[in-house]
């Protein structure tokens, strides 16, 4: 009996290299770089004082000044921003080789890489855009009638400044993982 004639060389996929350590803490950092901001948007909803906004001015933005859409609102977005900084992992971890197999019609197929570092660059710009040009460019333009700092600019500062790092490190680990999956091509 002959043995099975070998797959063609253009048909068998070399296996992913492992992501190198760099990348693997960069998408770590990149992961907690939104949970000072949601904590400090969730204490202004329960009106821990956080110095730059009153949580009575905050609501004034929502109808009838309710503090169930604020909290509503702001458990929203941090929600967003957590579980797109947690994608970042998926870049460096198997569950960005082949869908998890919970989720329903797509589990245990593989990941299109192509759409993976196209979505991951986009984010990566798209976040580097909001945080370092609108928000802090803003920031940093606007007229302050003090030139100090208060101790509540100086928290929210900390609480924000950690958002800088998520667009240039989703970029770098969404380059990595291009670069890993380009050569088991």
């Amino acid at each position: 009996m002959t043995p099975p004639d070998p797959a063609p060389p253009e048909s068998r996929v070399l296996p992913v290299p492992p992501p190198p350590r760099w990348a693997v803490r960069a998408a770590r950092v990149a992961a907690w770089s939104t949970i000072p901001s949601g904590v400090w948007r969730v204490a202004l909803v329960l009106g821990v004082p956080v110095g730059v906004t009153e949580q009575e001015e905050f609501l004034a933005a929502f109808p009838h000044n309710s503090p169930l859409i604020g909290l509503a609102y702001v458990l929203l977005i941090g929600a967003v921003a957590e579980v797109a900084s947690y994608l970042t992992l998926g870049l460096v971890r198997p569950w960005g080789e082949v869908m998890p197999r919970w989720i329903p019609f797509l589990g245990g197929r593989p990941v299109d890489n192509r759409i993976a570092v196209l979505a991951a660059s986009l984010g990566a710009f798209a976040v580097t855009f909001l945080w370092w040009v609108l928000f802090f460019g803003g920031l940093l333009t606007s007229p302050s009638p003090d030139p100090g700092i208060s101790a509540g600019e100086a928290l929210f500062v900390a609480a924000y400044a950690p958002l800088l790092l998520w667009g240039p490190l989703l970029a770098a680990v969404a380059w990595s993982y291009h670069r890993r999956h380009r050569t088991s091509l």
